[in-house]
């Protein structure tokens, strides 16, 4: 499969009975899983469920999910509030008898508020729990959806990836292969640097000058800085075949090829080993960017 990117986008729609509705799923890059959830009043059930399926199917990434809600009309009766009803008849008959006033008529007393109830059908728990099923499958569309975008603009970064990587290979061995490493041009930069110091002051201690030559020269040399990128090169060549999550994994490896140019360009003792370095430095550069949206 190869590396996955953490940013994608994917709907779904569905439906049961009375009742539709509309997932959308977003995803961007970060550090962990987070999971946020915009959900209609009453579907905790649904975010708990959503946030445990986004779990199984991811381990990076920060999430925005939503979901919108709609019912259908259902069947609906009117219901008489007998109680509200009861008092206003009470009330009513005593203001007759007191104020000598006709008895009420029973459509004004059923235009009274509260007493005329309009009341629709509710579904029982069997309907609900299919309902939410329907529900959590179009949520897992959607996720097969979002994780096919992610593999795929994943495979995408891997083609680009595995360019930086030639290119830091490319610089490596060009470091490795330049020409002022060569043990001669070290040695007659060096005679050089000595002889003209020598011819500024009679003073100077020939023995000692070669002494601090050999210590300088020794602390420019950077094999070992070539000999730990060849090796990132490996590691890192592996982890881009990887199917496993391997972000940080690459987000690490990536501080240290920064590290390791760093210190070359440091040590250069010649242009084109500072150009080398630099160019190494810009490349590294865009491989981090792209590691940075590594799942």
């Amino acid at each position: 499969m190869g590396l996955t990117s953490m940013t994608g986008f994917a709907r779904a729609d569905g439906a049961y009975g009375a009742y539709g509705w509309h997932w959308e799923v977003k995803s961007v890059n970060g550090k962990s899983l987070d999971v946020r959830c915009r959900m209609p009043h009453g579907m905790d059930n649904i975010e708990q469920m959503a946030r445990k399926l986004a779990a199984n199917y991811f381990r990076r990434g920060n999430f925005q999910i939503g979901l919108q809600m709609s019912r259908e009309a259902g069947d609906s009766r009117y219901h008489i509030n007998e109680t509200i009803l009861a008092s206003i008849m009470q009330a009513a008959e005593k203001a007759s008898r007191q104020y000598k006033l006709d008895p009420p008529k029973i459509g004004e007393l059923l235009a009274l508020r509260g007493v005329l109830e309009l009341v629709e059908d509710t579904d029982d728990d069997e309907v609900i729990k299919a309902r939410d099923k329907a529900i959590m499958q179009s949520l897992d569309e959607a996720f097969t959806s979002l994780n096919e975008m992610r593999c795929s603009e994943g495979a995408h970064m891997q083609t680009v990836m595995q360019g930086h990587l030639d290119r830091i290979e490319q610089l490596t061995i060009e470091a490795r292969d330049c020409p002022s490493r060569a043990p001669q041009a070290i040695e007659a930069r060096f005679a050089e640097l000595v002889s003209r110091l020598l011819e500024r002051s009679d003073d100077l201690d020939r023995d000692r000058l070669h002494a601090e030559a050999i210590i300088i020269a020794t602390r420019a040399d950077v094999q070992e800085e070539l000999d730990r990128l060849f090796a990132h090169i490996a590691a890192a060549r592996e982890l881009v075949q990887s199917d496993e999550p391997v972000g940080r994994k690459f987000d690490f490896l990536a501080q240290e090829f920064n590290r390791e140019a760093n210190t070359l360009c440091s040590k250069a003792s010649d242009g084109e080993l500072s150009r080398i370095g630099l160019d190494m430095k810009t490349t590294i550069d865009q491989l981090r960017e792209q590691v940075q949206n590594i799942e």
